[in-house]
């Protein structure tokens, strides 16, 4: 019992992102389950200001599972949230969901707005926003909502890809 208690933790973590929204918290930004509006593809939809006051708003929020309040939230969360927020529209809830939107583009063509996709670990996924120069903004899971280097020696080598909404 003791061991699959110990799974079970260690597959959520490895998940982490992967999650769906906790029930208390997924009322203040809408229900993830209700019905998706198209994202327009080819353009970005958002611009760094935009991103810039958004960050501002949740810096330091911290890492919760499935959480989208500023008690806490997780990578996908603060994705869904910002394009809720600065969009007004709504997008799938988790990693899996997101890495089906947009178009993708090659790395050297990341304009702000873009989402950029991480392989963490063999099935773990991240997510975050482009920003000019080779920055994003996401959710660590030790220092919360920042924005961090994509050229930082942890993300780097984790690139997976990236798409524009």
């Amino acid at each position: 019992m003791l061991r699959l208690s110990l799974v079970m933790c260690i597959g959520l973590f490895l998940s982490a992102c992967a999650s769906q929204p906790d029930t208390n918290s997924s009322q203040a930004h809408g229900d993830a389950s209700q019905e998706r509006i198209p994202v327009k593809a080819e353009g970005t939809l958002w611009n760094e200001v935009q991103l810039l006051k958004f960050h501002q708003q949740w810096q330091g929020t911290p890492y919760r599972l499935g959480g989208l309040s500023p008690k806490g939230i997780d990578c996908s969360g603060l994705v869904y949230v910002a394009y809720q927020d600065l969009i007004g529209s709504s997008i799938p809830r988790t990693v899996r969901g997101q890495t089906s939107l947009g178009n993708r583009i090659a790395k050297s063509d990341l304009q702000s707005g873009d989402l950029v996709f991480f392989k963490t670990t063999g099935s773990g996924r991240h997510v975050g926003i482009y920003l000019s120069g080779h920055r994003f903004l996401h959710v660590s899971t030790k220092k919360g909502v920042m924005i961090s280097s994509m050229d930082n020696v942890y993300w780097k080598p984790r690139y997976w890809f990236a798409s524009r909404l």
